[in-house]
């Protein structure tokens, strides 16, 4: 993401350890870095668990995005992050902004007939190039009878049952149109602001506030008592 959201847990570390004697104190680093990275793993579940509720049907590249690195003695710091591609189209859900176009075209892609949409409800780069290999679609800007210019992916209509695909005799082309007009299947645009609020770095800091102290006093008593 944009900038990392750091969460601090020395308060409640201090506040745990201030009793301890010498032989527990020895402990300490190795049972803290375990504590750590099981809450990181927390926070991994959660936010895992949280994309459905935040995005329709998200792809499980989005869910299995969020990573971690675990914490290590001499470290003392576990991560929870969300992997570069992934982060590039996030962001905006997190910060605000608007959605983020991936790949070399500026052009935001708006779909106007679901039936485009993949099982995840996105719209692929393989669907307009598809669309595009059509005999009856072609990319380009209609100028409207208000004046109005609209860029977009077209289908010309036909009055045929079937549209033969060029070069292959025998095979049909489904979806005609069949309207009598130009029908915009795809329009072009700039991107929009995103709708729905991530949240990514309040729900860290709720997990961390809910577990930390449960996962700390499991891992510090499993190192007392396997320390030699």
């Amino acid at each position: 993401m944009a900038a990392p959201v750091r969460i601090s847990v020395r308060a409640d570390l201090a506040a745990l350890t201030r009793r301890l004697n010498d032989f527990e104190r020895k402990q300490l680093p190795f049972a803290s870095a375990q504590a750590l990275t099981a809450v990181a793993k927390n926070v991994q579940a959660a936010e895992k668990a949280a994309m459905p509720h935040v995005f329709d049907r998200p792809t499980p590249f989005t869910v299995n995005s969020i990573g971690i690195k675990a914490a290590r003695k001499n470290t003392q710091e576990a991560l929870v992050f969300v992997k570069d591609i992934a982060a590039a189209y996030l962001e905006p859900y997190e910060f605000g902004g608007t959605h983020k176009l991936i790949g070399a075209g500026k052009t935001w892609l708006n779909p106007k007939d679901r039936a485009l949409l993949n099982q995840y409800g996105n719209f692929s780069r393989q669907t307009l190039k598809r669309l595009e290999g059509r005999p009856d679609v072609f990319v380009g800007s209609i100028k409207t009878k208000s004046g109005e210019s609209i860029g977009g992916v077209w289908q010309r209509p036909t009055d045929v049952k079937a549209v033969k695909r060029a070069g292959k005799r025998g095979v049909a082309l489904r979806g005609v149109n069949k309207s009598g007009h130009l029908r915009l299947l795809v329009r072009f645009g700039d991107a929009q602001p995103v709708r729905q609020h991530l949240d990514f770095g309040k729900r860290a800091r709720d997990v961390v506030a809910a577990t930390y102290r449960r996962e700390f006093a499991t891992a510090f008593a499993k190192a007392l008592a396997t320390a030699r």
